[in-house]
C-alpha cells in the first residue's frame, strides 16, 4: 500500500492545516489589536468619568462631554455637507465629453484613474474636512455655553448702547460662526473649482470661453456667499471697535474707540458693508447674466474702497485732525476708557486720600503707644522661615514644608485674633526609599499643622502655637492627616491590605488605613485595567497589595482639583490651608474673566501677577494664564478637604453676571454664599493675584481726569523688591493694621508705589482683607503730596545697608566674615501720624545652623533708624520711650541698688553673658548656637535683676509709707492746732 504521508495528498494536507491556523492566528491578533486600541481610547474616558463621579461633579463631565460631542457632529457635518455637496454639484454640472477641449482631454487619464474610487474619494475628502472642522468646533464649548446661557450685565457701552453681555457672550459666538462660514465657503470654492477644472467646466490654456455657464453660475454663487460673509464681517467690525486693542501712548493694551475710530473707521466700516452687499448681489446676478464682468468690477471697487476708505482715510484723520490737538480730541474717549476700566477691574470705588508723608507730632515719644494701636507688626516672614520650620518641626525626613508659608488669623487664649504663619507637613519622597510599594502604598500622606505667632520670636526662633507629632498647641482638635496638598503630586492606593505610615513618636512607628470616601475603588477588574493603562503601571492590574477596599487617589493638589471640577474658572496662584470646623481645608480663590468688556483696557494675567516670589516659586504663579482679559471678579471661594479631598465651590460675588452664566450652564455645582460657615468665613481673605492685577491698573487708573491721564504726569510704578536683587516687583504683604480713616485694625493686603522712573514714595495702598465685614474689598490709597518727598522701599533699604551709626554695616561684615548670610525679610510699610514707619526683620543663616534665625529688626521713622535685637527695643529707641537707651548724661530714673547682693550677682551674670555673646559673634565662623545661648542667659539675668530691684523698691516703699503715716498723724495734729488758732483768730476778729 502506498505511504499516505508520501503521496501528493499527504504533504498538501500537512501544509494546508498550518495555513489555516496562521490565518486564524492573524485574525485573532488583528481582533486583539483592534480591541486593545479601543480599550486604550476607552480607558482615558472611563477613568475621567470615574474621577468626576468620585468627587460628585459628574454633571460637569457630562455637560462638557455632550457639548463637545454636539459641536463636533453639528459643525463637522455642516462642513462635510457643504464641501461634499459642492463637489457633487460641480461633478453633476460637468460638460459632455464631446465638448471638451484638448486641454481637458489630456486630463482624461486622471478622470479614468479616479473613476472607480469617486464615491470613496468623495467620502474621504468630506470626512477629513468634517473631522477637522468638528474638532475645531468642539474646542469652542466655552463660547457656546456662554452664548446660550448668557445673562445681561445691565450696563451698556457708551458708543452703541448695547448691553455688555453682547460683547462678552454674543459677539465671540458670532465671530466663530463667521469664521466657520468663511472656512466652509473657501474650502467649497476650492473643491468646486478643482472639480470643474478636472471635468472640463474650467479651462486655463485653451482658447475660447474659460468657463461653462454652469461653472460660472456655481462659482459665482460661492463668491457671492463669500462677499456676503465679508459684509457681515464689516458690520460686526463696527461693534468690534468697542473691544479692539490698539497702541496708544496713554496706556498699554488700550481698548475701545478713539477719535479716529469713531470718526473714520466706524463710518468706513458702514460704507464697506454697503459696498459688500452690492458686490454680493452682483455675483448672485450672474445666475441670469452669465458674465463676471460686473461682479469683478464690484469686487475690485470693494478692494479699492477697503484700501482708501478703510486704510488711507483714517490715517489722514489721525495725521491732520488728531495729532495737532490730540488731548482735546482724545479726552472724551479716554474718559470712557477710564470709567470702563475701573468698573471692569473692580477699582471704581477706590478711595484716594492726600497724605503728608511726615509726622505731625514733634515729640515722637508720644507715638510709642500709637504704634501698637496702629498695627500688629508681623516680624516673622513666611517667605523666609520655611527652612526654620523644616529644621525644627519636620520630625521625619519624609515630611517637608512648602517654600513659602502662609499668613492666616487665629484666636489666642485670651480671645484676641493674631496674625499667624502656618504650614502643613506634606510628603517629601526624597526622604523615602524609592520603590513602588513605598511610593504609592506606605507613604501616602502628610501629618499635621505647624503654626507660629507672626508678631513674636523666641531667641530668633518662631514661637510655635501648634507643633510636634502628634500635634499639640492652641488650635482646636482637627483631623491631622494630609492626603491632599500642594506637594502631593503622585497617586496613592489606600484603604486596602497594605498599612500606611502615619507618624512616629517615642513609642515607635504608627500605622493607619484610609477611611475616607475619596478616590476611585479598584475592586473592579475593569477599573484596575483602566488605571494600569492610564498610569502606565501594569502592577496595578495584578499586585497583591490591592484588595477589597483599595481606592486610588490622584489629582491631589488643591489647584488641580478645583480646575478639574470648574474648568471655566481661573485659579489664584496661592492656595492656603486653614483649620476649619475640625478639618484642614485648602482655601482656593477663583476668578471669572472675559476679554469682551467694551472700552476696558486689557491685561495679561501671567505678567501682571508676577513678582519676586513667583519668580522663584512657579506654584504661586498664574503662568498658564497668558491670555489677555479686561474683566475679572473673585466670584468663587473654593475649599478642598485635606483628608477627604472634597471640593466645594461657594458663590462669593453674588452680582457677577459671568458667574451667573456659568451657574446656568452647570447648575448645582456652586453653593450659595449663605452656606459658608462662620469658622470658614473667619479664614477667607482678599486674594493676592486679584490685588496684583488691581495695583498694576491703579498705577495709571488712579487718575480719573482725562487730561491728566493723557499727560502721564501722575503715572506710578510698583517698585522692585528691595530685599533681593531679582529685579522683580515687590510682593504684596498681609498685615493687620489700621488706615488713618479706620477706627480699629483690620487684616489687610498692602503695597507701595513709586513715581515712574524714580525711587521715592508716591503712594501707599491697602485693601481690607477681612471677609465678612462691611469694608471687605475696600481699596484705600494714601497719595503723598507732591510737595513732600518720602523715601521709597529701595531708598529705605539702601539707608539700612549703609547706616554706620547703628553698627549695621559692622554687623553685616561680621556675619559675612563668619561664613554666614544675611537674609532680609519683608519690608513692611505702616502709615503712622502722617508719616511712614518702615519695619524689616533681619535673618541670619549659616555657621552651624543651616536655617535662618531672626537676629535683628530694622526700624525707621522720620529720619531715625534703629537696629536692635527685638522689635520692641527698636521701637523704643526710635520713639525714645521708657526702657530705651537714654541720651548721654541723663542717667536712669531708678538706678539699681548697689547694696542689693541679688541685683549685683544678676548684673555680673548679665555682663558675663554679654561678653560670651560678643565672643561667639566675633568667632570665624560665627558660633550662632553659642550666641543664642548667651542671649538667652543675658535676658534671664536682666529679668532676675529687674525682679530683685522691684522687690527692694517695694520693701523700701513700705517703710516710707509707714514713716509717711506717722508724719501724717503729726501733720494732722498740727492742722488741728492750726484750726484752733484760726478759730481763735476768728473770735478775735469778731470782737
Amino acid at each position: 500500500m502506498p505511504d499516505r504521508g508520501s503521496g501528493p495528498s499527504g504533504p498538501r494536507m500537512r501544509v494546508g492545516r498550518p495555513s489555516r491556523r496562521a490565518r486564524v492566528l492573524l485574525m485573532t491578533l488583528g481582533v486583539l489589536a483592534v480591541l486593545g486600541m479601543a480599550f486604550t481610547m476607552f480607558a482615558g474616558f472611563w477613568t475621567d468619568w470615574l474621577w468626576y463621579r468620585s468627587v460628585h461633579y459628574s454633571s460637569v463631565f457630562t455637560t462638557t462631554l455632550w457639548t463637545k460631542i454636539g459641536l463636533f457632529f453639528v459643525f463637522g457635518l455642516l462642513m462635510a455637507v457643504a464641501v461634499g455637496f459642492n463637489i457633487w454639484l460641480a461633478h453633476r454640472l460637468r460638460p459632455p465629453l464631446s465638448a471638451m477641449s484638448m486641454e481637458q482631454q489630456n486630463l482624461d487619464r486622471y478622470r479614468v484613474g479616479i473613476a472607480p474610487y469617486k464615491k470613496w474619494l468623495l467620502c474621504g475628502i468630506t470626512a477629513l474636512v468634517g473631522l477637522i472642522a468638528g474638532a475645531s468646533a468642539a474646542g469652542q464649548w466655552r463660547t457656546w455655553l456662554l452664548w446660550v446661557n448668557g445673562v445681561p450685565f445691565h450696563k451698556t457701552d457708551p458708543q452703541f448702547h448695547l448691553d455688555v453681555s453682547f460683547y462678552a457672550f454674543d459677539l465671540p459666538w458670532y465671530r466663530f460662526l463667521l469664521g466657520f462660514g468663511f472656512a466652509a465657503t473657501i474650502l467649497s470654492l476650492i473643491a468646486a473649482a478643482l472639480t470643474h477644472y478636472l471635468y472640463g467646466g474650467l479651462r486655463v490654456t485653451s482658447p475660447g470661453t474659460r468657463a461653462t455657464a454652469a461653472a460660472t453660475g456655481h462659482l459665482s454663487v460661492l463668491l457671492g456667499v463669500f462677499v456676503s460673509l465679508k459684509a457681515i464681517a464689516y458690520w460686526l467690525d463696527r461693534y468690534g471697535l468697542a473691544v479692539k486693542s490698539s497702541d496708544f501712548k496713554a496706556t498699554d493694551n488700550w481698548t475701545g474707540l478713539r477719535y479716529v475710530d469713531a470718526h473714520a473707521y466706524l463710518p468706513a466700516k458702514t460704507i464697506l458693508f454697503c459696498i459688500a452687499v452690492i458686490c454680493a448681489l452682483l455675483f448672485f446676478a450672474t445666475l441670469w447674466r452669465r458674465t463676471w464682468q460686473l461682479p469683478v468690477i464690484g469686487f475690485g471697487l470693494m478692494v479699492l474702497s477697503a484700501i482708501l476708505i478703510g486704510g488711507l482715510y483714517p490715517a489722514i484723520v489721525q495725521k491732520f485732525q488728531v495729532q495737532p490737538n490730540e488731548q482735546a480730541k482724545e479726552a472724551p474717549y479716554v474718559a470712557k476708557n477710564i470709567e470702563a476700566t475701573r468698573q471692569a477691574y473692580g477699582i471704581d470705588d477706590t478711595e484716594v486720600t492726600p497724605y503728608d508723608g511726615t509726622s505731625r507730632t514733634k515729640d515722637k515719644s508720644t507715638l510709642r503707644d500709637d504704634v501698637d494701636k496702629t498695627a500688629s507688626i508681623r516680624i516673622l516672614d513666611p517667605n523666609i522661615v520655611s527652612p526654620t520650620f523644616q529644621q525644627l518641626q519636620q520630625i521625619k525626613g519624609f515630611y517637608s514644608f512648602p517654600n513659602n508659608l502662609d499668613v492666616d488669623r487665629y484666636p489666642t487664649k485670651d480671645g484676641k485674633v493674631q496674625d499667624t504663619v502656618i504650614g502643613l507637613r506634606e510628603l517629601n519622597f526624597s526622604g523615602v526609599k524609592q520603590n513602588w510599594i513605598n511610593t504609592h502604598f506606605r507613604y501616602t500622606h502628610g501629618y499635621g499643622v505647624v503654626s507660629a505667632k507672626g508678631t513674636e520670636a523666641d531667641n530668633g526662633e518662631p514661637v510655635f502655637t501648634e507643633k510636634n507629632l502628634p500635634p499639640a498647641g492652641d488650635l482646636p482638635r482637627y483631623e491631622p492627616r494630609v492626603y491632599y496638598g500642594e506637594k502631593t503630586t503622585t497617586y496613592s492606593i489606600v484603604g486596602g491590605p497594605q498599612k500606611e505610615i502615619d507618624y512616629s513618636d517615642n513609642d515607635g512607628e504608627k500605622t493607619t488605613s484610609y477611611r475616607g470616601k475619596s478616590g476611585v475603588s479598584l475592586s473592579s477588574p475593569v477599573n484596575r485595567a483602566a488605571y494600569a493603562l492610564a498610569f502606565g503601571e501594569p502592577q496595578i492590574l495584578y499586585s497583591g497589595a490591592i484588595g477589597d477596599g483599595s481606592r486610588i487617589l490622584y489629582n491631589r493638589t488643591p489647584k488641580e482639583r478645583v480646575e478639574a471640577v470648574a474648568p471655566w474658572l481661573t485659579i489664584d496662584g496661592d492656595a492656603y490651608p486653614a483649620v476649619v470646623d475640625g478639618h484642614i481645608q485648602w482655601i482656593v480663590d477663583a476668578y471669572t474673566t472675559t476679554n469682551g468688556y467694551p472700552y476696558a483696557s486689557r491685561t495679561t494675567l501671567g505678567d501682571t501677577t508676577a513678582d519676586s516670589l513667583t519668580a522663584t516659586n512657579n506654584s504661586r504663579a498664574v503662568v498658564a494664564q497668558q491670555n489677555q482679559v479686561n474683566y475679572i471678579r473673585n466670584s468663587v471661594k473654593a475649599t478642598v478637604d485635606a483628608y477627604t479631598g472634597e471640593v466645594r465651590l461657594y458663590q462669593w460675588d453674588t452680582e457677577d453676571p459671568v458667574l451667573k452664566t456659568w451657574m446656568k450652564a452647570f447648575p448645582d455645582t456652586v453653593k450659595p454664599k449663605s452656606d459658608i460657615s462662620p469658622d470658614l468665613m473667619s479664614h477667607l481673605r482678599y486674594p493676592q493675584d486679584l490685588f496684583k492685577v488691581q495695583r498694576e491698573l491703579l498705577t495709571r487708573y488712579h487718575v480719573q481726569d482725562a487730561q491728566t491721564f493723557l499727560s502721564g504726569s501722575e503715572v506710578w510704578q510698583v517698585p522692585d523688591d528691595p530685599t533681593n536683587k531679582s529685579g522683580d516687583a515687590v510682593p504684596p504683604y498681609y498685615l493687620t493694621m489700621k488706615m488713618p480713616d479706620q477706627n480699629s485694625q483690620a487684616f489687610s493686603l498692602t503695597t507701595t508705589y513709586t513715581p515712574n522712573g524714580r525711587d521715592n514714595l508716591s503712594a501707599f495702598m491697602a485693601v481690607d482683607s477681612q471677609a465678612g465685614t462691611s469694608d471687605y474689598g475696600k481699596i484705600r490709597i494714601l497719595k503723598l503730596r507732591t510737595s513732600t518727598t518720602a523715601d521709597g522701599p529701595k531708598q529705605v533699604q539702601s539707608q539700612f545697608n549703609s547706616n554706620s551709626q547703628q553698627n549695621i554695616t559692622e554687623f553685616v561684615r561680621q556675619v559675612r566674615n563668619g561664613d554666614s548670610e544675611i537674609e532680609y525679610g519683608n519690608l513692611l510699610t505702616i502709615p503712622l501720624d502722617g508719616g511712614l514707619l518702615y519695619v524689616e526683620p533681619v535673618y541670619v543663616r549659616g555657621g552651624q545652623l543651616k536655617y535662618p534665625l531672626l537676629r535683628k529688626v530694622l526700624v525707621t521713622y522720620g529720619g531715625s533708624t534703629a537696629f536692635e535685637n527685638t522689635l520692641g527695643q527698636a521701637l523704643d529707641k526710635i520713639f525714645g520711650a521708657p526702657g530705651s537707651t537714654p541720651p548721654p548724661g541723663t542717667g536712669t530714673a531708678n538706678p539699681p541698688s548697689s547694696g542689693n547682693p541679688t541685683v549685683q550677682q544678676a548684673l555680673k551674670d548679665a555682663q558675663k553673658a554679654f561678653e560670651e555673646g560678643q565672643a561667639a559673634l566675633n568667632k570665624k565662623p560665627t558660633d550662632w548656637e553659642a550666641y543664642g545661648k548667651a542671649q538667652k542667659e543675658l535676658q534671664d539675668a536682666l529679668k532676675q535683676a529687674a525682679q530683685a530691684q522691684a522687690q527692694a523698691e517695694k520693701q523700701s516703699g513700705n517703710a516710707k509709707n509707714g514713716a509717711g503715716t506717722a508724719k501724717n498723724g503729726t501733720d494732722s495734729a498740727k492742722n488741728g492746732g492750726g484750726s484752733d488758732k484760726k478759730g481763735s483768730g476768728s473770735g478775735t476778729t469778731g470782737s
